[in-house]
């Protein structure tokens, strides 16, 4: 009987194995992001590097104030990407591109497709971002701000430039643009299945049919425009890590910066591992190991947004603390960049983010009514309570964050 039994449950586990084709194939992932089909290079991600400039151009214009609204704001939608005399940008490659920063705000197929209510707000608030920098900020350029009054105001060496309530508006479209942009293309469409499975894309990527006159299959290059999104300026892009942080000024600076962060060394390897693993895993037909690599990118790149978003609150009280109100301003306009990309992280195995936009929303609003003046005003209660609650959804705590 005992014979009869342990041949059974062999025989289950047998049948198991082999029922598990992910179990049968094995995953090849390169040292590099380097993969080719027929000696030919079959990674891609042309667009995700144009908005990646075009990102840079638009930030470091908003501290330019010899700069027109119109052309900041052409900057961000380039709606006459036609090589026509409206062009906002130096590089004239960026002039004649299609592409633009505004059609990919809040554009992911899982979080906007069925809620463009949401989306048009979210793209209307980088457009009010640019307005109100021309409007309030640039008239006061040699004015020194205080409160209720828009000017410029002494960080150490430097000096910000503020609006009435201490808000530099240059950050809240910086850092706004990290979740915005690069995260919710990331995590929310190119690295979902509903854009990864999308039409013949399964069945294709299994036969190795690629696209029109191109050396990868549709699969295979949507992964590869998320990987885009955060590597896609890199000096080497397929050894991104050696110059992390050195690439741009958003995802892939901060992800350095937290990497920097000992009680979050290795945060970087984790990340670059899975996009590799999982670019193998489509080369090798296993969707899920492939679906398990994309839940660690959207685990750890949440986790970097919500890490910075404590880190420039605590900062901020630091500084008050110290009475330097400029430096506090400052972390406080990247902490508010932040913690509005907060509404585009996404939960490992959800359709959710960690917050939503009403959370959002609630954020920034406590960070503005502490007295009439916004920042001026604000309490280090107040900055308290937003990192707890902040941390309080991840795995790391405020302290391990403000360092």
């Amino acid at each position: 009987m005992q014979k009869a039994f342990l041949y059974l449950l062999i025989l289950s586990c047998f049948f198991t194995a082999c029922d598990d084709d992910d179990n049968m194939v094995v995953i090849d992932t390169p040292a590099t992001y380097a993969f080719e089909r027929d000696g030919s290079s079959t990674v891609s991600f042309s667009g995700q590097t144009t908005r990646i400039q075009m990102g840079e151009a638009l930030i470091s214009a908003l501290k330019d104030f010899g700069e027109s609204k119109e052309r900041l704001l052409e900057m961000y939608a380039n709606e006459t990407a036609d090589g026509s005399d409206a062009n906002p940008f130096e590089d004239a490659a960026l002039n004649a591109s299609t592409k633009s920063i505004r059609s990919k705000v809040a554009a992911s197929a899982d979080y906007f497709a069925a809620n463009t209510v949401d989306a048009a707000r979210i793209k209307g608030d980088f457009t009010q971002w640019i307005e109100a920098q021309v409007d309030e900020v640039f008239p006061n350029q040699n004015e020194l701000a205080e409160a209720g009054k828009a000017g410029q105001i002494a960080d150490g060496t430097s000096v910000r430039y503020i609006n009435a309530s201490g808000l530099e508006y240059n950050q809240a479209v910086n850092k706004g643009l990290i979740g915005a942009l690069m995260l919710d293309q990331m995590l929310n469409n190119y690295l979902s299945p509903a854009v990864l499975d999308a039409g013949e894309n399964l069945a294709n990527n299994d036969a190795g049919i690629t696209e029109d006159e191109k050396a990868y299959t549709s699969m295979e290059h949507k992964w590869d425009e998320a990987y885009g999104y955060l590597y896609g300026t890199a000096s080497d892009s397929a050894n991104p890590n050696a110059t992390l942080g050195a690439d741009d000024s958003f995802l892939n600076k901060y992800l350095s910066r937290v990497e920097d962060d000992a009680d979050f060394a290795g945060i970087a390897t984790t990340v670059y591992d899975a996009f590799k693993k999982g670019r193998a895993a489509i080369v090798a037909g296993a969707y899920d190991i492939r679906d398990e690599q994309a839940d660690i990118i959207r685990e750890k790149l949440s986790e970097v947004i919500a890490i910075r978003a404590v880190y420039y609150l605590q900062q901020a009280k630091l500084a008050f603390e110290n009475g330097s109100t400029g430096s506090a301003f400052h972390d406080l306009s990247e902490g508010y960049g932040f913690i509005y990309s907060l509404q585009f992280t996404r939960r490992p195995g959800s359709n959710t983010p960690y917050f939503t936009l009403e959370d959002v929303d609630n954020f920034i609003a406590n960070l503005m009514d502490d007295g009439p003046n916004g920042f001026w005003d604000v309490e280090a209660s107040t900055l308290d309570a937003i990192a707890e609650t902040i941390a309080a959804e991840f795995d790391f705590t405020v302290a391990q964050a403000k360092e």
